[in-house]
Formats: C-alpha cells, structure tokens, sequence
C-alpha cells in the first residue's frame, strides 16, 4: 500500500490535528520520500516509518511536539540535520538497519538537544572501532545507544515507565488512606473480644449444663432411695402385729379340730 492511502486509512475519520500516533510500517514510499504527512499533524507525539524503503528525510514537515521517530530497515544514509530543524523535541531516534556508515553522518544529530536514546544497531557504523565510545563522545546528551548506557545498563521499556508510575499512584493512594496495619489492629481486637465472648457464654453454658446434671443426680437418687423403701414397707411388718397374726391363725384351726373330734 502506498504510504499517502496508508495514512488516509490510519487517520480513522480524524482530523490530522488530532492524531497524536502514526504508524506507517511496510507500506511503500514514493521514490524513496515521505508523502501524504504534513503540516498539519502538529500534535503527533509518536511516528513510526519502519521498513518503507525511505532513502530521504527531506520531504519531513514541521513536527514540533514529535518525541519519538521510528525510522528502522530503511535505506537512509545520510541528510540528518533536517531532524533538528523540523523535530526539534524528538528524545528517541531509532536509525537501525540503515546505511548510516560513518561518524560525520551521526554528527548532524549534535544539535537535537532533547535527545536521550538512539538505536544505530545493524548499521555499517557499529563495525568502527571504538564506536560506542565514538558516538557517546560526539553526542553527549544522549543517555542510550542501541538500547544500553555507557555502563552497559539496559534502557527501561516505555512499559517498565508507565508500571513504575502506576506504583508511585499507589503509593500516594495508601499513603492518603493512611497505614493499612491501625486498620488490621481494630480488626484484631474486635475479633479478640468477639473471641472472648463466645468464650465466656460457652463457660456459662458448661456451668449450666454441669448444674443441671448434678441437679438430675440429685433427682435420681431420691428416687431410688423412695422407691427402694417402699419395697422395705412391703417386706416389713411390726412385730406384736406378727405374732398376733400367727396365733389368730393358730387359733382358727385348733377351734377346726375340737370341732371334728365332737
């Protein structure tokens, strides 16, 4: 697709004013410059022209606020110094896999001032001696080159950032509510005397219950020592009472037996 339809389709029925990214990777540039991007795109903030057979940057319009610039897998070798002049704020610049091959090209990039990361990896220049060293001495303002500093630290992803500030959002948050542990406290102590209460009511019910079994003991003897007497009232008898009864009985038959013999 050519690159002028592609941003005609990446604008979404916006306004160009609006947009503030582009991206225009693998489509086709017209004889090897930029075409279709304009003026008018004065908020972009992000552009990305990766892989679209781009040779020169000197159609590039005026885009003031533009901080980063994909520019990789093009055929660029040189006409730097127009990124200066129409990119003035640009803070990443990645050039890799160009035909950028010597120090003089790089040079043109002295004067963008906000610079801080720029990628030349797979380009002809990284075969020079000592082209680290090289490059962080020419562009001094620059903190990254090919995504590492000068003590070989690896560049933070734009990710890694956006996480590292979510947190610091966090912080602030809790640090409004107040410590997260006066909270935990309360909570233990009202679990603590809840703890205690149920503690308490189950030793007065164990009291209770203990109560009553000795009161149903109680009970149950009573009964076993009444009904065990009434038994010993059955078997018992006074003993005149006895003796009266056996001689009335004695009586009876000695009268039976007079009364055969007559």
């Amino acid at each position: 697709m050519e690159m002028k339809k592609r941003i005609n389709l990446e604008l979404r029925n916006q306004a160009p004013e609006e947009v503030t990214e582009l991206v225009l990777d693998n489509c086709k540039s017209s004889n090897g410059e930029i075409e279709g991007l304009n003026d008018s795109f004065k908020e972009l903030e992000f552009l990305s022209m990766a892989n679209v057979q781009l040779t020169s940057l000197a159609k590039l319009p005026t885009l003031s606020k533009l901080r980063k610039l994909e520019l990789s897998d093009n055929i660029i070798s040189g006409g730097l110094e127009v990124l200066a002049e129409r990119c003035p704020n640009l803070t990443y610049l990645n050039l890799s896999g160009n035909k950028i091959k010597d120090l003089g090209t790089v040079e043109a990039l002295q004067n963008l001032k906000n610079l801080k990361s720029l990628d030349l990896f797979n380009c002809e220049i990284t075969n020079l001696e000592d082209y680290r060293d090289s490059i962080f001495d020419l562009l001094q303002q620059i903190t990254y080159l090919d995504g590492f500093d000068q003590e070989d630290n690896e560049a933070p992803d734009s990710e890694d950032d956006d996480d590292e500030g979510d947190e610091d959002d966090n912080d602030e948050d809790e640090d409004e509510a107040g410590p997260p542990g006066e909270y935990e406290e309360e909570d233990d102590e009202d679990d603590g005397g809840s703890d205690l209460g149920e503690g308490e009511e189950e030793e007065e019910v164990g009291l209770s219950y203990l109560m009553k079994e000795e009161i149903q003991d109680e009970d149950d003897d009573d009964d076993y020592v009444e009904e065990g007497g009434d038994e010993e009232e059955e078997d018992w008898c006074p003993p005149d009472l006895y003796a009266w009864l056996n001689g009335a009985v004695f009586g009876d038959v000695y009268l039976a037996l007079e009364k055969l013999e007559f």
